[in-house]
């Protein structure tokens, strides 16, 4: 088997439930939108927390959100970071179908990520 011979496409990861404070960070939406909305939902989105996702390349990118919420709150907020391994799956799709009828084969690997509770502490 030759892997010149495949395509390799990669599926999208599993998400964690989406609820209304989950905010998914990703590299292809601009940084300042992507702060924007998440200072929209702790200000004017009746939010006490949110919970920043990252995924490989985008942990920077949520790390740097977080920080930066924190930062422009006075201190403020706090934050709570878990890191976690995610496993993904690629599937390798023959490019040609003369292959002699090649099966479709899927490939595991696991990525790094980042999950960022940015919140209002409670009042004492």
């Amino acid at each position: 088997m030759d892997p010149m011979e495949f395509t390799l496409r990669k599926r999208l990861p599993r998400k964690l439930p989406k609820r209304r404070n989950d905010v998914y960070v990703n590299m292809k939406t601009d940084f300042r939108a992507q702060l924007a909305r998440c200072q929209k939902l702790l200000d004017g989105g009746g939010q006490r927390e949110i919970c920043v996702h990252g995924l490989g390349l985008a942990i920077n990118r949520a790390i740097n959100i977080a920080l930066q919420l924190q930062a422009s709150s006075q201190g403020a907020l706090q934050l709570a970071a878990n890191t976690s391994t995610v496993e993904l799956v690629d599937d390798l799709e023959p490019e040609e179908a003369g292959l002699g009828g090649a099966e479709p084969l899927t490939h595991t690997r696991n990525n790094s990520a980042i999950h960022i509770k940015v919140y209002y502490p409670d009042p004492q």
